[in-house]
């Protein structure tokens, strides 16, 4: 299958990764989607599609585990191909397989295997589920290279890090992340992590004095205190899309003084971005004015309009698109073959 020039976007330290990519966060937490993400998850790989986006969380761990099993399933069918670069994040409390009954049993999973056992500080929880303690990520990394059967993970997420912004201090936010950072480079030192990120929804997107902020230019003068001008913060994951466009839009960010749209911001500071949810969870696949189809006119439907725009905006390293089935993989691989 051909793929246009700049199909293949430099991802540092990385590597180079696909502009597009698949996503696996929706689904119900059963076998019946496991199958249908591993037919995706094989058919995307097919396509030429070389990165795979999850998180710990996603469907209970489910989804890190169907791609354990795709990756170990290639080693034998496929052993001469490229492995995909597997993106995944930590920072929500993750359930086991099924979620529990009720609201009480989720209580009890969260005392009973992670405070009773202290690698969750009691102190350190937010919101009832997100931490970004040391202890924490060292237990959901570990985990996450289980699930997925690698020794290294190549990109390492916090996950909405602007959570813990529910319940501290910006202060206090900026001394959990420097804790954080530093946890993830002695990660990649110890060759568990490639390089590390942040995905987040609304910490970059929100204009600067809105109390769940997020400055990129704070984070990489955090990484590269605890990691020298050698870090390995390497990308952000924020959503960007038609119908949510804040990051190409608002100056949200400071750079050296310079107020700057989040791109922009990513530009300036050398770091990645990867969006996420460009068809808005489906919202964006249908009834989109008729003027995109001018603008667009190799693509044959709306999903593929929705991710033509984020794809060409300067400075998106890929996209990431939620993918559970072979016809939506067929479909979102046309606007670029």
């Amino acid at each position: 299958m051909a793929h246009p020039a700049d199909f293949l976007r430099p991802l540092r330290p990385i590597g180079e990764v696909s502009s597009i990519g698949i996503g696996t966060y929706l689904g119900e937490c059963d076998d019946a989607d496991d199958a249908r993400y591993h037919a995706a998850l094989t058919a995307a790989l097919d396509g030429g599609i070389t990165l795979i986006d999850t998180a710990i969380n996603y469907r209970c761990q489910r989804a890190e585990r169907v791609i354990g099993q795709l990756l170990r399933t290639r080693r034998t069918t496929a052993p001469s191909a490229p492995p995909p670069i597997v993106c995944t994040k930590g920072g929500y409390i993750p359930l086991h397989e099924v979620p529990p009954e009720d609201k009480a049993g989720y209580r009890r999973y969260i005392q009973q295997e992670y405070l009773d056992t202290g690698i969750v500080p009691a102190n350190e929880l937010v919101a009832g589920g997100h931490c970004i303690a040391p202890s924490f990520l060292s237990d959901q990394i570990a985990r996450s290279r289980a699930n997925l059967g690698v020794d290294t993970i190549d990109l390492y997420y916090l996950h909405n890090p602007e959570q813990q912004l529910a319940g501290v201090s910006h202060d206090v936010f900026e001394q959990r992340m420097r804790a954080a950072f530093q946890t993830l480079e002695s990660h990649v030192a110890q060759g568990h992590l490639r390089a590390y990120g942040c995905a987040t929804w609304h910490g970059l997107r929100v204009l600067s004095d809105a109390p769940n902020t997020i400055q990129l230019e704070s984070l990489v003068r955090i990484a590269t205190d605890v990691g020298g001008d050698a870090h390995h913060f390497a990308a952000v994951q924020l959503p960007i899309s038609l119908g949510m466009p804040e990051a190409v839009r608002l100056p949200t960010q400071m750079v050296r003084g310079t107020p700057c749209t989040p791109l922009q911001a990513a530009h300036e500071l050398g770091v990645a971005v990867i969006v996420s949810a460009p068809l808005m969870h489906g919202q964006l696949t249908r009834g989109l004015p008729h003027q995109l189809h001018e603008i667009f006119p190799t693509a044959h439907t709306d999903a593929q309009r929705a991710i033509g725009f984020a794809r060409t905006l300067p400075g998106v390293t890929s996209v990431l698109v939620g993918m559970r089935d072979v016809a939506h993989v067929t479909e979102n691989l046309a606007i670029v073959v």
